[in-house]
């Protein structure tokens, strides 16, 4: 019986890592003085340092208020946030329960006696780094000039890769899903056909006690703040919400409503496609939802595109007012291809030649998910076959040509879709039902002057 593997952590790092990182975080008047603390680093969490408090204990391993601190720095900076001292504040008690989860996680990881090599970690920097258009090894740089330990993001990842191989060996064969379950999904979901169904991302913010409900409103409330003044929902949820959706960056996917909690299927009903709910309460603590779109099971016509592109850096940030002979030297250089370019595979052998940390071919593109705009309103109306003027950036110039554009119906369900929805579901249920059990035998003491 087939059986789905790397569930768990395929997208992890590209979701969940890579995907809070907001523009604002590699904004180039944020990376000034990228050198300047480039050798920082703080001690694991669960090691006192100079200057820090003990906000909490988990079976005798210590979370300090460093740990916080850092935590809830790479939050704000992740996801666009002022890193002022009121915004710290208001992150700190979430951000200390959130600890303590991890801690138990990897307490429960340790007993199990699962390693995450560093390879593994140093692999998954490596792709945030490609996948954010950084330099090779210049992630460190980059938290270290922000007041962010880079041991912050390591204990994230840590955490996360080993939770994924618990879930795993906790669940072992009932990850294996069989052919008749599959089908019998596939049956009702041909009946359903024409019923709606929505788009439904979450951020779910657990109470474990219920002495803790008010806290955790009132958490969920400053999420929610932030989100409608425009925080990224993938980058929080990805920080934040603790389930296994987080991995996809808070993601439910397509689905319908008698698959969610009663409360929140009554409200994604209702709500307008883009918008963010109040705090619901489900069992176990509280849903934050966004609907990202509504359509007919059966029935979602698309327009997919696909580019090649070439990118020329700059070897300095651009000031439009005052641009440097290297500057104007690659804006020539980019007409150039403007003009000679008419195949996509003549664009690919131009990026092949000219390299850069940019894919020369990104895939297959849905048009409506293409940002910003203006770039989205350029692709739409291009000709196949004609390369675009160029594209002037801070950081340099990039020209690219469309391939093909195509209608298709992305509501049509595979096999392989049933199967990878029924194992998220089993892990989800699995993670929670751990979680509870680790807490209940856990010795956890917390130190609220300290957070």
């Amino acid at each position: 019986m087939p059986t789905i593997k790397g569930t768990l952590t395929g997208r992890l790092v590209a979701v969940c890592l890579a995907g809070c990182l907001s523009p604002a975080f590699f904004a180039s008047g944020l990376w000034a003085q990228s050198g300047a603390q480039s050798g920082a680093r703080s001690a694991p969490i669960g090691t006192p340092v100079p200057g820090t408090r003990i906000v909490a204990v988990v079976s005798g391993d210590v979370i300090t208020s460093g740990d916080v601190e850092n935590r809830a720095r790479l939050f704000a900076l992740s996801t666009g946030l002022p890193t002022t001292n009121d915004v710290i504040d208001r992150l700190k008690t979430q951000i200390a329960n959130q600890l303590i989860d991890e801690k138990l996680r990897l307490q429960e990881a340790q007993r199990r006696k699962v390693v995450v090599p560093d390879k593994q970690i140093a692999a998954a920097i490596q792709e945030i780094e490609q996948r954010n258009n950084l330099p090779a090894g210049s992630m460190q740089q980059r938290l270290a000039s922000l007041g962010v330990s880079a041991r912050t993001l390591i204990d994230q990842i840590r955490v996360q890769l080993a939770w994924s191989q618990v879930l795993r060996e906790h669940l072992a064969d009932k990850l294996v899903i069989s052919d008749a379950e599959v089908d019998e999904q596939m049956k009702l979901h041909d009946r359903l056909m024409g019923k709606p169904e929505y788009r439904v991302g979450e951020i779910f913010i657990p109470v474990d006690d219920p002495a803790n409900t008010a806290d955790a409103r009132r958490f969920a409330e400053t999420v929610i703040g932030e989100l409608r003044s425009g925080a990224a929902f993938s980058a929080v949820a990805a920080q934040f919400s603790q389930t296994q959706s987080a991995l996809e960056g808070g993601e439910l996917g397509w689905v319908q409503p008698d698959q969610l909690d009663p409360q929140v299927a009554l409200l994604v009903t209702q709500m307008p496609v883009g918008a963010v709910s109040n705090p619901v309460k489900v069992p176990g603590g509280f849903s934050i939802v966004t609907l990202q779109g509504k359509r007919e099971i059966g029935h979602d016509m698309a327009t997919f595109v696909t580019l090649r592109q070439v990118f020329l850096p700059f070897t300095e940030p651009l000031d439009p007012q005052h641009p440097t002979d290297q500057q104007r030297q690659t804006l020539e250089k980019a007409r150039g291809f403007t003009a000679s370019v008419k195949t996509c595979a003549q664009m690919e052998q131009i990026a092949k030649a000219n390299p850069s940390a940019r894919p020369s071919d990104p895939g297959e593109v849905r048009l409506d998910t293409v940002n910003p705009q203006a770039f989205r309103d350029l692709v739409a109306k291009m000709p196949v076959n004609e390369a675009s003027q160029p594209l002037v950036a801070a950081d340099g110039i990039a020209v690219v040509i469309l391939c093909s554009r195509e209608e298709k119906n992305t509501a049509t369900q595979t096999k392989e879709d049933v199967r990878r929805r029924l194992v998220t579901e089993r892990v989800e249920m699995a993670s929670r039902q751990l979680m509870r059990d680790l807490r209940r035998k856990a010795m956890i003491q917390r130190f609220d002057h300290a957070a």
